[in-house]
């Protein structure tokens, strides 16, 4: 065991990173009033049905409607609808007006709302219940097939015959006890009535259930054979997290500290500076070679470069030297800054095919250690390989960054040239509509600056087109592309 998790509170922000070998794996922010909603069940209401989209929108008490594809309505409904030669239309699933018991997939991600699903699940250290399942299923990152065959056989032995729902025994289950397994089955049915319960007293668009809070639930999700320690700064989440593993996972209660040292917790282990640096588009290889790395709303690119790395025998073994050395550090990387959905990753090129298959089982191999589900697909014929990790909440660049008000986000401001021929046409037009003697021009130092000297002959010639004297201002707090031209 090697990994760490540190748990830092400050006033409103809950911070926890999981540390394995003294290297920042992944980093958990929890804000007051901006928490996750993923696990959440609320009493939804149809506002609008999209036959085009097979979706709803659906209205759960949020700033945003929340979506509702049909794919997430018929899971729940695999026997009723299984004996059908297509799948169902989503105008025959919901109708507006109808009121639904639904639970949020996904936070909204930018402008987009959460993503709800109808096939609601439980989840508890162990197992997965799920209402409107069926059966036991054995998760798939547990690959001993005695082992599957052992917990399927336990879990099914704890359920009634006449009992509704399905399990999942999750992978934290490998190894567990009969007793462990029947603790964690009476607590989903004890929840699962509360839920039900309130689903049916409450009003439409009302929440009905929340999950735990971020330092609870990172000790229920993840593995006590893997964490060698837990550390929290805060004596009263301390305590609560104490109790919380006293009840439901003892074998965890043991390994809980608290961290009463003058020197905040995440500087005594460097995770101030690794999220500095998380936040930078460049990634150093310890071979010389780095990465670029690039998020976009649609995707996000993975650039890969050798930089000064010259190492190697010839061009073919310094790539891949490089390939895999980036491989590790994207997979990383990846997990840091919670990036999911379509990634594509500019690997540096490589000629012989058995090192670009041996380039995809290495990134495939680091990327089995990352709780989000990742699939890798073979090289394009462009030499791109493509890949996709389950998206569930906002990177950490979106979750801490915002967009910069100076260029709107888009990573580049116009050029001092540019601003000034903007001026130009800006005065010729106010020109052509006023009589004025005098502008005045208003503009970044920068812009001021140029007027004055590569465009003093320009500014010269402004004046005699328009027969007015030109005034120039220089504005600290103008942007470089904000000016202002004002007739006198």
């Amino acid at each position: 065991m090697s990994e760490e998790l540190l748990i830092n509170e400050c006033l409103r922000e809950v911070r926890a990173a999981l540390v394995d070998n003294g290297v920042l794996q992944e980093l958990f922010i929890e804000r007051a009033g901006g928490r996750g909603l993923v696990g959440n069940i609320y009493k939804g209401r149809v506002m609008r049905v999209l036959p085009g989209l097979q979706a709803s929108f659906v209205n759960v008490g949020l700033e945003r409607s929340a979506f509702l594809h049909a794919s997430d309505i018929v899971r729940g409904l695999e026997e009723e609808w299984s004996g059908r030669e297509r799948r169902p239309d989503i105008t025959e699933l919901v109708e507006e007006g109808d009121e639904l018991l639904v639970q949020v997939l996904k936070d909204p991600l930018g402008s987009k709302g959460a993503r709800l699903s109808t096939f609601i699940t439980l989840p508890s250290r162990l197992l997965v219940y799920a209402p409107g399942g069926t059966g036991v299923s054995v998760s798939a990152r547990i690959d001993d097939d005695g082992e599957r065959e052992r917990l399927r056989s336990l879990v099914e032995g704890l359920m009634e015959e006449d009992e509704q729902g399905g399990y999942i025994v999750r992978t934290a289950a490998h190894g567990a006890t009969l007793a462990s397994l029947a603790a964690d089955k009476r607590l989903l049915s004890q929840l699962w009535a509360k839920v039900h319960d309130a689903a049916g007293n409450a009003r439409a668009e009302e929440r009905v259930y929340q999950d735990l809070p971020l330092e609870t639930r990172l000790l229920r999700d993840l593995r006590d054979d893997s964490l060698a320690r837990v550390r929290v700064d805060s004596a009263s989440t301390h305590e609560r997290m104490k109790r919380f593993a006293d009840r439901f996972i003892p074998e965890m209660s043991g390994i809980i500290e608290l961290h009463d040292d003058n020197r905040p917790l995440f500087d005594l282990y460097g995770i101030e500076d690794e999220i500095a640096r998380a936040l930078q588009r460049r990634v150093p290889l310890k071979s010389g070679g780095y990465l670029i790395i690039d998020q976009t709303e649609a995707l996000t690119t993975v650039d890969v470069n050798s930089g000064g790395y010259v190492g190697r025998r010839d061009l073919e073994e310094t790539s891949l030297h490089t390939n895999l050395e980036a491989a590790a550090a994207i997979a990383r990387q990846l997990r840091l800054r919670n990036l999911g959905g379509i990634i594509i990753v500019d690997f540096i090129d490589l000629g012989d095919e058995e090192h670009r298959l041996q380039l995809l089982e290495a990134l495939a191999g680091h990327l089995k250690g990352d709780r989000g589900k990742t699939q890798v697909m073979n090289v394009s014929p462009l030499g791109l390989v493509e890949m996709s990790r389950k998206r569930t909440s906002d990177s950490l660049e979106r979750t801490l960054c915002r967009p910069c008000p100076t260029c709107d986000g888009r990573g580049f401001t116009k050029t001092p040239q540019t601003v000034c021929s903007e001026i130009f046409r800006e005065v010729l037009g106010q020109r052509a509509q006023e009589e004025f003697s005098e502008v005045l021009v208003l503009a970044a130092p920068d812009v001021i600056g140029r007027l004055l000297d590569e465009d003093s002959a320009a500014v010269a010639r402004l004046e005699q087109l328009t027969g007015a004297a030109v005034r120039l201002q220089s504005e600290r707090l103008h942007g470089p592309e904000q000016f202002d031209v004002v007739p006198i």
